[in-house]
């Protein structure tokens, strides 16, 4: 029986949750990624199945009836769930999990997974978040301050998580958490 080997990377929208996970696939062959399903809109530059399976609600609602889900969260007013068969498939192989996850989410699956590694990515600052919003057309003040809040909700439980990492400039938060990966792959 193979050991589910899961890392989860947890923080706020535009923390760069996405942009580490990247790297990491490129850099190490054992990893996969999970690709979450969410009834949120493309983005540019998304298609389906990256980063997301794009669904309805009516289809999201769908899967959660059949149990498709290790865990589902609303974000935003928007439904993601994390998918069983892909963390199956991705253990039956050998190969460590890595997944981009709210911390709603992560404290969903670290019930199923307890061994699971948690990285919780912290913005340098919250005007610095603000700023990333702004830069993915986030510009509707009202959209604003509730996305604030909700990440000044999670960084408020970061010490929930086994460790945090800042990501205030990218290469240095790559480098710390390569270490906690290599940790992890051991």
């Amino acid at each position: 029986m193979n050991k589910t080997k899961l890392l989860l990377i947890i923080g706020p929208t535009a923390v760069g949750k996405s942009s580490i996970i990247e790297k990491a696939l490129d850099d190490y062959p054992s990893l996969v990624d999970l690709i979450t399903y969410t009834t949120r809109g493309m983005r540019a530059g998304e298609f389906e199945g990256n980063p997301y399976h794009f669904v309805s609600e009516e289809k999201f609602r769908e899967l959660m009836a059949k149990d498709f889900f290790l865990e589902t969260a609303n974000v935003h007013g928007k439904l993601y769930g994390t998918p069983k068969d892909q963390l199956e498939r991705a253990t039956a192989e050998g190969k460590c999990v890595i997944a981009d996850i709210d911390v709603q989410g992560s404290k969903k699956l670290l019930t199923l997974y307890p061994d699971a590694v948690t990285i919780f990515l912290m913005p340098p600052s919250i005007e610095a978040l603000r700023e990333r919003f702004i830069k993915r057309g986030i510009t509707s003040e009202a959209d604003l301050a509730k996305r604030l809040e909700s990440a000044q909700r999670e960084i408020a439980q970061a010490q929930d998580f086994k460790h945090v990492v800042i990501n205030d400039r990218l290469d240095s938060a790559y480098a710390s958490i390569c270490k906690i990966i290599d940790n992890l792959l051991a």
